[in-house]
């Protein structure tokens, strides 16, 4: 399908809203509406400070169950998503941890959401979840049966906090092909841990063999940014976006507008 998302803008910038935790996971505090209303106070921070794009995910659910979560907080990640969108009007985006892929492509498609980042697409991997299977197939074909094909899907190779020994003989560029044969609409590269950067040397054989847009999906920041800029189809910035660079802070106004200012030089300069 055609990826309306990543040509919106050059070099598109994704803020990291991490919701509070949700219910039924040991850190929920038991108050919906303030997990609801603190998303929504972090949403407008970042339309104020001049963000291309917005996406939720639940981070502060430790620990994670693997691949299915319930109603409860497919529906509350769902309502978080719509009122987001609803206050900003920017392309929002989901991730349901840990590769709850069909249910963030449920939450996206009933909230109006524009992609979902996807675990797990190709190959299979160990995470600290456990091992978390190739789910292609299964997502795309439920993506279908919804009529979600406006939403993209935004895919995980060879993903952080993980164990690719399974796969050790297959390398980042033949996982790229395959998510790429396997009609994934972006590819997603990270450090080996959050906030950690991307290798630049992958990104440029990533891209110099596929055809796909290709995100960084962790440690950009507003001194390393140039240097993935002409590289990189789009960031996905959570932690350098924070108070003292930690993701499980509140988002700080000023940290995203200094980096939106740089991006919009970089963007005038090139």
């Amino acid at each position: 399908m055609e990826n309306k998302i990543l040509t919106l803008t050059e070099n598109l910038c994704i803020g990291m809203i991490h919701v509070d935790a949700l219910p039924g996971t040991p850190n929920y505090n038991g108050d919906v509406k303030s997990i609801i209303k603190k998303a929504k106070e972090e949403a407008k921070i970042y339309m104020d400070a001049g963000i291309d794009s917005i996406m939720i995910e639940n981070m502060h659910d430790v620990p994670y169950l693997r691949n299915h979560i319930g109603p409860e907080i497919t529906s509350l990640m769902s309502i978080i998503g719509y009122e987001i969108k609803n206050l900003t009007d920017l392309p929002t985006g989901i991730q349901i941890l840990a590769g709850a892929n069909k249910e963030a492509l449920a939450a996206a498609n009933s909230a109006g959401l524009d992609f979902v980042r996807a675990e797990g697409f190709v190959f299979a991997h160990v995470a600290d979840e456990g091992i978390i299977e190739s789910n292609a197939g299964e997502l795309l074909r439920y993506r279908k049966i919804i009529g979600a094909e406006n939403i993209a899907v935004f895919t995980d190779i060879k993903k952080k906090h993980s164990s690719h020994s399974i796969t050790e003989d297959v390398s980042l560029v033949e996982t790229a092909k395959a998510a790429d044969f396997f009609m994934s609409d972006g590819l997603i590269l990270t450090g080996k841990s959050t906030g950690e950067e991307a290798d630049i040397d992958e990104i440029k054989s990533v891209k110099e063999n596929v055809k796909l847009p290709v995100l960084v999906g962790s440690g950009v920041t507003l001194e390393n940014v140039e240097k993935y800029f002409n590289i990189a189809d789009g960031f996905i910035i959570g932690s350098h976006f924070k108070h003292d660079g930690r993701w499980e802070n509140k988002v700080n106004f000023e940290k995203v507008k200094k980096f939106m200012n740089r991006v919009h030089e970089l963007r005038i300069e090139s």
